[in-house]
């Protein structure tokens, strides 16, 4: 349950991090719930992060959950935004999944 709550705590990461991109792009009442959303995010994430450090180690918790804003940024930038898609931007972030899968396998 506490690797569920982590990958849903990575995923509100993602999150928090495509409504600041959102917000850039934006301005007034608009620009306001952008930031509010980042705000409503960030929190669900950390709390959920806490939650899941109560049961998994602080080390590998926290690598994953990082692991999963980057990676799921990059994607979100690469879909949406329409940011690059070169050759070593999907190479290292395929390197960064093997790592966060690398990860799970190796902790208890």
């Amino acid at each position: 349950m506490n690797w569920i709550l982590l990958i849903i705590a990575g995923l509100f990461e993602v999150a928090f991090a495509a409504c600041l991109g959102k917000a850039k792009e934006t301005t007034g009442t608009e620009m306001t719930y952008w930031y509010i959303g980042f705000v409503v995010c960030l929190t669900i994430s950390m709390f959920l992060l806490v939650k899941a450090t109560q049961e998994l180690p602080i080390g590998t918790a926290y690598a994953v959950w990082t692991g999963i804003g980057a990676v799921g940024t990059v994607l979100f930038g690469i879909f949406v935004f329409k940011e690059p898609a070169t050759f070593w931007r999907l190479f290292f972030i395929t390197t960064l999944i093997a790592s966060i899968v690398g990860l799970k396998v190796v902790s208890h």
